[in-house]
């Protein structure tokens, strides 16, 4: 099974843009008003209707790669812990 890449012929933004767009939307859970008022904070002026066929045209592939990333039960979370070496002696924190 080959995975094509998304084609981003004849859109009038650039690739980041509709890219961090969609991103946004499926990663963060935002609505597409809220994601096209940060794009607007950016200097960038597209509309949520935009946004919302941006998100129908690439969004399945975007998800499908979010989803891919999780962690799998092999995986080792250290959260908030640091060894320090005081004197010599390798202290965990």
């Amino acid at each position: 099974m080959t995975v094509s890449a998304p084609t981003y012929k004849n859109h009038r933004y650039p690739i980041e843009i509709v890219a961090r767009a969609v991103w946004l939307y499926f990663r963060f859970n935002l609505s597409l008003r809220d994601v096209e008022e940060m794009l607007f904070d950016r200097g960038i002026v597209v509309s949520y209707e935009t946004i919302r066929r941006w998100c129908r045209k690439h969004g399945p592939d975007y998800a499908r790669r979010i989803r891919r990333k999780a962690p799998t039960k092999g995986d080792v979370w250290h959260l908030d812990e640091v060894a320090v070496r005081i004197n010599g002696q390798k202290c965990w924190f």
